[in-house]
């Protein structure tokens, strides 16, 4: 199968070395001149990477046409600022029906709405079925090394989710199905939130019991929004959702869990951001969520006080204070 991967950051260049390894026909599209020379001329993402040596079969452009021609399968794996824009520009070099695949976790500060609604406003009515989700806990470094991973594959058309799956399935990559694209979509870019939030605690030195609770607390956060958007609550408990969350939450390889890790050992948000080369989607998604729980009426307290530590500059130790302090109540509502 020909398959085109649009975003040649760490996941996008993981599941293209999958998806080679596999044996598809797999181009990369890259954004940056320098990048494209670089893996050309050395078959590694430095940036991303580093120290993993890419199929000599991968191919790589910056032309959108010459990456998708012909292309079975397109997977979309740029950060969700950028996506719009980015699929705005793709469109028009589209073959007629190939699979669509986001691998983007966010949700549209501007618009506050999940991917793949951002996806319908861009692309041909034609391939709104079309549409599938990959997510789960994954962290690029083991996919490009073939360590052992399961996800999640959600497609509104059951027929597309299943079709995913048999293109990424393998002996070290294991895909499950679901048609509940907005339980995933919710699960993916939340997490990354409370992944700042458990980062934070481990920062302070609150130790791994104040991270389960976290953890936990965080969970019935994420399934509430997803649901008051129309998901089914057992995805939440599934690789899209708990698995997910906790490998972000307990991994120093996580981005989000790093930057709440230093955020709670001192250091301020904007010194972060200028040090950083690869995209802690938590940061901006804070924002998003912390409005969309707001418009919809949902509480969320663990965003909230990661909204006030990012963008309010309260107190690492008070955000964790507050969240400890607040009025007691039963565990379930009835």
């Amino acid at each position: 199968m020909r398959v085109a991967v649009i975003g040649a950051g760490g996941w996008g260049t993981a599941l293209a070395t999958l998806l080679v390894t596999i044996g598809h026909h797999v181009c990369l599209w890259v954004r940056r001149p320098a990048l494209l020379a670089q893996l050309r001329a050395t078959r590694e993402n430095q940036s991303y990477l580093p120290g993993i040596l890419l199929p000599k079969d991968l191919t790589y452009s910056d032309s959108f046409s010459e990456a998708v021609n012909k292309a079975d399968l397109i997977i979309l794996s740029v950060p969700s600022h950028a996506l719009r824009l980015v699929v705005r520009q793709l469109a028009a070099a589209l073959p007629e029906t190939p699979i669509l695949v986001s691998t983007t976790k966010g949700i549209e500060e501007e618009t506050l709405r999940p991917v793949t609604s951002v996806l319908r406003d861009e692309l041909p009515t034609s391939l709104h079925s079309r549409l599938a989700v990959l997510s789960g806990p994954s962290f690029a470094a083991d996919v490009a090394r073939g360590r052992p991973t399961a996800v999640t594959v959600a497609a509104e058309q059951e027929a597309i989710a299943t079709a995913v799956q048999q293109v990424f399935s393998s002996a070290r990559f294991r895909v499950y199905t679901t048609t509940d694209v907005v339980g995933v979509e919710v699960g993916g870019a939340v997490k990354n939130v409370i992944a700042i939030a458990a980062g934070v605690s481990d920062g302070l030195g609150y130790g791994h019991s104040a991270r389960a609770a976290l953890i936990t607390r965080g969970l019935a956060e994420i399934t509430r929004l997803a649901v008051r958007m129309g998901a089914t609550p057992k995805t939440l408990s599934g690789l899209s959702g708990v698995g997910d969350l906790v490998l972000t939450c307990t991994s120093n390889l996580s981005r989000n869990h790093t930057v709440g890790v230093r955020i709670g050992r001192g250091e301020k948000v904007a010194d972060l951001l200028a040090g950083m080369t690869t995209v802690a989607e938590g940061i901006r998604t804070c924002r998003s969520v912390f409005s969309l729980a707001q418009r919809l009426g949902v509480e969320m307290p663990i965003i909230e006080q990661v909204h006030a530590l990012l963008y309010a500059e309260k107190p690492a130790q008070q955000v964790v204070t507050d969240l400890l302090t607040r009025e007691t109540k039963p565990e379930f509502s009835h």
